[in-house]
């Protein structure tokens, strides 16, 4: 994320269980594990850092 480190301004990571790995700009769901099976990896979440930022 260190990429957009200019426009994030808040960064929150928030324990879970049951095996889910959601991701969630503005409290909204852009990535579940639950859906996909599988984690996203590191250019996935970059990736969709830059959507919800209108790169």
């Amino acid at each position: 994320m260190e990429s957009y480190n200019q426009e994030i301004s808040d960064f929150t990571l928030e324990a879970g269980s049951g095996g889910c790995f959601e991701l969630s700009f503005d409290g909204e769901l852009v990535y579940s594990k639950l859906k996909t099976g599988s984690f996203p990896d590191e250019s996935e979440m970059v990736a969709l850092a830059g959507d919800r930022l209108g790169h």
